[in-house]
């Protein structure tokens, strides 16, 4: 038969000499095309292709690769969570990988990161870090320890043992990454604690949600408003409450925002409420909460 013998990179004649020199391979692509392309990327998809070679993993540590990633805000969030001394020694692959890690600020009230695919903020807003009516009483509430750290991010949750005044009021100044986001308190009726490795809820104390709604409302510095109202429900399961939508369309501009749930109807009692926390997240992302 004696037919020539070839491969992807050559081609060999009958006596066994290259007839073609050596094709281009991945390898000879210039660093900086190959930066060009990952830069048209997510960063999910960068981070895999920087396992295709020694010049693919260079080429995916360029600066302007992950400066291209990260929102032009990031500068606010990285020296409230990083400081300042820090970011000037960090490569901005560095910086990207620590804000999309989940960072506490605040004395540790607040916890916030960057969606890896979006890009935009998702921030939690401890119990602690809101004003809650009475919270200084404890004959109407308490801090309470949590042992559900798979779902709780913090380590306590404020719940309400019995009050006829129920407000609950977060104010928040920040730079957003523009973009469309979500707000929604995380409640429970019902205190939860575990025996024998199992979790049960203490529903005793719940009462007077069903009589009248709660009402939650949203301001933000430019003139964006929101105001809803609902029954609290599911005893004994935490529960996302939506209190509005913003929208961010500047960049490097603080967003001031007052929200708040309250139910003031004076004619009766309420009792057995649970507040974990109060999230802002992109409001493309805010359906997982609930599955997260």
């Amino acid at each position: 038969m004696g037919a020539a013998v070839s491969s992807p990179d050559r081609a060999v004649d009958e006596e066994g000499s290259d007839s073609h020199p050596s094709r281009p391979g991945l390898a000879d692509i210039p660093e900086s095309c190959i930066s060009s392309l990952l830069m048209n990327l997510d960063p999910p998809d960068i981070c895999k292709l920087a396992r295709v070679n020694r010049a693919f993993h260079r080429a995916s540590s360029a600066d302007f690769v992950w400066e291209s990633k990260l929102p032009p805000s990031y500068k606010f969030l990285a020296n409230k969570v990083l400081g300042e001394q820090n970011i000037a020694t960090m490569t901005k692959k560095e910086i990207y990988a620590k804000l999309s890690l989940p960072n506490r600020f605040d004395g540790g009230a607040k916890e916030v990161w960057l969606d890896k695919c979006s890009g935009l903020v998702c921030l939690f807003m401890s119990s602690k870090s809101l004003k809650i009516t009475g919270i200084d009483d404890r004959r109407y509430w308490n801090y309470i320890p949590t042992e559900e750290s798979s779902t709780c991010r913090f380590k306590s949750v404020a719940y309400l043992q019995q009050m006829w005044w129920v407000e609950v009021v977060g104010e928040l100044e920040f730079e957003f990454p523009v973009g469309s986001y979500s707000l929604v308190f995380r409640l429970q009726l019902g205190k939860a604690s575990k025996r024998l490795g199992r979790r049960v809820c203490n529903v005793d104390q719940v009462h007077g949600w069903d009589i009248k709604p709660v009402r939650f409302q949203l301001s933000t510095s430019d003139g964006q408003h929101s105001l809803s109202e609902c029954y609290l429900q599911g005893p004994g399961e935490w529960v996302y409450y939506h209190v509005g939508d913003f929208v961010v369309e500047k960049p490097n501009e603080p967003t001031i925002m007052k929200f708040s749930l309250a139910q003031i109807d004076c004619t009766h009692t309420k009792g057995g409420l649970c507040v974990d926390s109060a999230i802002i997240c992109p409001t493309m992302l805010r359906e997982r909460l609930g599955k997260s």
